[in-house]
């Protein structure tokens, strides 16, 4: 399987939109931010060449309005393929800023669910369920996290009811809101072949690859230094040393071992250094290998 089975002259196209994206204002600040927040993530080239790719379809979409040809609105409904911890979450919401920052979502905002919030105890509890987390969603982005989970439990379980009324939230709701379902790259690939219909209503599928160990540092190096912290050289070495150990049991690529190895070194730094006679502002703000604890 390629990692990237998307490209732009594959996009599936919608003729009719239900509202005029010229009606939603711009926020060219915003928009800012957005290309400045995903330019700034560490790794994740290929996501970041998808993301650039349909900001820029969207742009000539609008330059090719003005001179009076023919546009036809992108279908941004999306698939995320990737481990827990590599980014797929904070791509979904850089992703609803820029949509916002462009005009093409009305408020550009996240709501994230997961099988608990969508999957109800009887009948007709999950479609108003779904339904609800799609109202929240108008406007901006719905991000179902462990969408494979909805296909797990057989046909009479709620969860096929959740797939049910969320496909059809795509039609009621047409290009009024986007639809990210997210999850482990097989259990994703195997979601999408239950329903024949699943796969061809997200035609942009993004793999999200795990972190190299490099990477993982130097996203603990940005963490640290959005803190205001510095870390040492013996730390960043100590940090690389647990990161190669823990490497052949931990899910390759998990940014979130990363920030429980930044927290738990900022507070042994607090209490050691709250055990110094006399505190320097270089004790504040350095942590040193003594500060990551081997665990």
């Amino acid at each position: 399987m390629g990692m990237w089975p998307i490209h732009l002259d594959n996009f599936k196209l919608e003729k009719k939109p239900k509202y005029d994206l010229n009606d939603i204002d711009h926020d060219k600040n915003l928009e800012k931010e957005a290309l400045k927040e995903l330019d700034s993530l560490i790794g994740l080239n290929k996501v970041k060449q998808i993301i650039n790719e349909l900001y820029a379809l969207e742009q000539l979409q609008k330059r090719r309005e003005k001179e009076g040809l023919s546009t036809d609105p992108i279908v941004l409904h999306m698939v995320f393929k990737g481990n827990p911890g590599t980014g797929k979450t904070t791509v979904a919401r850089i992703l609803g800023k820029l949509l916002k920052g462009i005009g093409v979502l009305e408020k550009g905002h996240v709501i994230e669910v997961e099988r608990a919030d969508l999957v109800g105890e009887y009948i007709g509890h999950t479609a108003h369920r779904v339904q609800e987390s799609v109202k929240k969603s108008l406007g901006g982005i719905l991000f179902v996290d462990e969408a494979y989970s909805l296909a797990r439990g057989g046909e009479k379980d709620f969860g096929k009811e959740a797939i049910d009324t969320l496909v059809k939230a795509m039609e009621d709701y047409k290009d009024k809101f986007i639809l990210i379902l997210a999850g482990y790259r097989d259990e994703m690939e195997y979601f999408l072949s239950t329903n024949p219909g699943l796969r061809s209503r997200f035609p942009i599928k993004i793999d999200f690859p795990d972190y190299t160990i490099d990477e993982l540092l130097l996203i603990a190096e940005l963490m640290v230094k959005n803190r205001q912290y510095i870390l040492t050289d013996n730390a960043k070495r100590k940090i690389m040393k647990s990161l190669i150990y823990d490497s052949t049991t931990r899910e390759m690529g998990n940014a979130r071992l990363v920030r429980n190895i930044i927290e738990r070194a900022i507070r042994k730094h607090a209490v050691r250094i709250m055990n110094k006679r006399t505190i320097t502002k270089n004790d504040l703000m350095i942590i040193d290998a003594i500060d990551i604890r081997e665990d």
